[in-house]
């Protein structure tokens, strides 16, 4: 067996771990989903904050089912989100390959887009898979 001497080190890996891809990446970030209702706000300055414990999506990669609570915060301005469209919204990504962290990013652009809130913040709390667990949060603006 040949050693390495003092102060060698592994290759830094430069390319994405092998056998993820583009395709991988960018699954599930423009799929069709159902579209998020909203309801027109009568009141200023309140928060209004949504658990979603019931989240599914598919690994794009594996293939595996992954599990996890939305949590959804934020302060409506002209628009609230309606909830049933919310529910039918979360549910669709059921069946749809994405990364969660990319599903965080995509419940936020979908939320914002729908209700153009004063702010608002999506995190995922996701369970644990091979031992690690995520926890993934974005914020608007």
């Amino acid at each position: 067996m040949k050693r390495k001497g003092p102060g060698t080190r592994p290759k830094a890996q430069t390319s994405a771990p092998r056998g993820y891809t583009e395709a991988h990446a960018k699954s599930g970030i423009s799929t069709g989903l159902p579209e998020i209702e909203t309801w027109p706000n009568q009141y200023k300055r309140y928060e209004i904050a949504i658990e979603i414990p019931e989240y599914t999506a598919i690994c794009p990669k594996t293939g595996l089912p992954d599990f996890g609570t939305i949590r959804l915060r934020y302060m409506p301005d002209k628009a609230c989100l309606e909830l049933k469209s919310l529910k039918l919204y979360i549910h669709a990504y059921r069946n749809l390959g994405i990364f969660y962290e990319n599903a965080v990013n995509r419940i936020l652009q979908d939320a914002v887009k729908a209700c153009r809130p004063i702010w608002a913040i999506v995190t995922g709390e996701f369970t644990a898979r091979g031992g690690l667990r995520s926890t993934i949060e974005a914020k608007y603006p």
